[in-house]
């Protein structure tokens, strides 16, 4: 018997997870960032340079285009769907050059609706790249505005609630994987609100770059052409029409700088996320949180009481393949040979993907965070074992009692390293070393009242004056 071709199956088997398993969460993506949006992106620019060149009268005498020859040429992009796709399919096998076949599609539209007077203005004075780097920055702009950070708000704000919620829950802090000062479980998770949301504001202001100035950034085809025209004011007015911030010197590409520093926030966005992955990771391990079941679900084929924490894996694994490709498009995409090379040119089809893995982590991480509880037995039985950490607190009031004259207080690290170093200390050995110090009433009051779930200093006002910041 013959072993069916999985690659003959109608419809098509995905090869990469993000349009196979994963396609739910990576689906919002392709109307931005796939090759289909690239095309459509690319009949919007060629659409709308042809309506610019017309309304700017670039050509003394050459007949004005009727608006509803321009809600007709409109409407390409607006009905573009599998339909155009087969029609630049059949260009382009003939064509052999994606960005050409765009152009005849146009140039039959202005057929069809009887404008084929006006056909070689399309594509006028344009090199594949003027098209293309506009292309690529309007899909970027709309993936970051209406995909990307809408998840990343997601993730700060169940961040913030969580913050807010456990704002006066006392944790024993671990650094160094050591028993440490106490905090509270809302200050470390405003850690993250404040960490995230510095990188959320970077990549929210985002300078989406443009140019459209011909074959080597000179304008000697548009010169020769029509020398009596502004062209550098043409290209910055029609670049600015689509949303995108005019680059005014260039080759023959868009220098990609402004996606390189996109990449770069967004890479270091994903490590933040990680680090909140790998935290609540070990949060879970420490039993600080419990994971609520999902109804149904198997944690393990083999170990029926395990309620593993998947999200947070799965988070930490996509934010690691995003991150890796996050990098290599900023690395890459900064360096072309001389006026133009292609690296560019495939090294960008990758875009999405990168973005894909990322949005699933993102979504994989607000989804972890609303299953889990916390567990305060766990939390106070972990500072009750632990006295030790009060030495901080009282070698600091010795440290200001001795500035305060009072004696004995000399070499207090030392003693309260002696006392509590490499073993555990009971609240009786604690206390009874306070009261032996010799401290001013008022300070011998404050230590022998504090406890390791009191010790969290403001952390709760901090917590709550993040939450508060974010939101406002």
């Amino acid at each position: 018997m013959t072993r069916v071709t999985l690659a003959d199956l109608d419809p098509a088997i995905a090869l990469g997870p993000l349009d196979g398993r994963y396609r739910g969460d990576a689906a919002p993506l392709v109307d931005y960032l796939s090759e289909a949006a690239l095309n459509r992106n690319r009949i919007h620019v060629e659409v709308e340079w042809f309506i610019h060149l017309l309304e700017s009268n670039v050509f003394q005498g050459v007949r004005e285009l009727h608006d509803d020859e321009k809600r007709q040429l409109r409407g390409l992009v607006e009905t573009f769907d599998h339909s155009t796709i087969s029609q630049l399919a059949a260009f382009e096998a003939v064509t052999v050059h994606d960005v050409k076949a765009v152009e005849y599609l146009i140039k039959e539209a202005l057929s069809h609706i009887g404008a084929d007077d006006l056909s070689e203005l399309v594509h006028f004075c344009c090199t594949s790249e003027d098209i293309n780097n506009l292309s690529y920055a309007v899909g970027l702009k709309g993936a970051i505005e209406d995909v990307w950070l809408p998840r990343a708000r997601a993730l700060i704000d169940a961040l913030a609630q969580m913050a807010e919620d456990l704002a006066d829950t006392p944790m024993l802090s671990h650094t160094h994987g050591q028993p440490a000062t106490p905090s509270t479980m809302g200050k470390e998770f405003a850690v993250f609100v404040h960490r995230l949301a510095r990188q959320y504001r970077r990549i929210e202001n985002t300078e989406y770059l443009g140019k459209i100035n011909g074959a080597t950034g000179t304008y000697a085809a548009h010169t020769v052409a029509a020398p009596g025209v502004d062209w550098p004011h043409v290209a910055q007015t029609f670049v600015e029409k689509l949303g995108l911030t005019f680059n005014p010197l260039t080759t023959q590409i868009e220098s990609h700088d402004f996606q390189a520093e996109l990449y770069a926030d967004l890479a270091r966005f994903n490590r933040i996320a990680h680090n909140l992955a790998t935290d609540m990771w070990t949060y879970i391990a420490m039993n600080y949180f419990i994971q609520i079941p999902v109804e149904g679900a198997t944690g393990s084929s083999t170990m029926p009481h395990k309620v593993n924490p998947i999200r947070f894996e799965n988070a930490e694994a996509n934010l690691e393949l995003s991150c890796a490709l996050l990098d290599s498009l900023g690395s890459t995409l900064v360096t072309s040979r001389l006026q133009r090379d292609l690296t560019d040119s495939t090294t960008q089809r990758n875009i999405g993907v990168a973005f894909g893995h990322s949005v699933l982590a993102l979504n994989n991480l607000v989804k972890g965070l609303g299953r889990l509880a916390i567990n305060t037995d766990a939390l106070n039985a972990d500072l009750d074992s632990n006295w030790e950490v009060l030495a901080e607190p009282i070698q600091s009031v010795m440290r200001a009692a001795y500035l305060l004259g009072v004696p004995g207080m000399d070499n207090p690290y030392e003693k309260l390293k002696e006392l509590t170093r490499g073993h555990r200390v009971t609240p009786e050995q604690i206390r009874e070393f306070i009261a032996g110090l010799g401290l001013p009433a008022h300070f011998e009051k404050a230590l022998t009242q504090l406890t390791p779930a009191t010790y969290t200093g403001v952390a709760a006002d901090l917590a709550r004056t993040e939450v508060a910041a974010w939101r406002a």
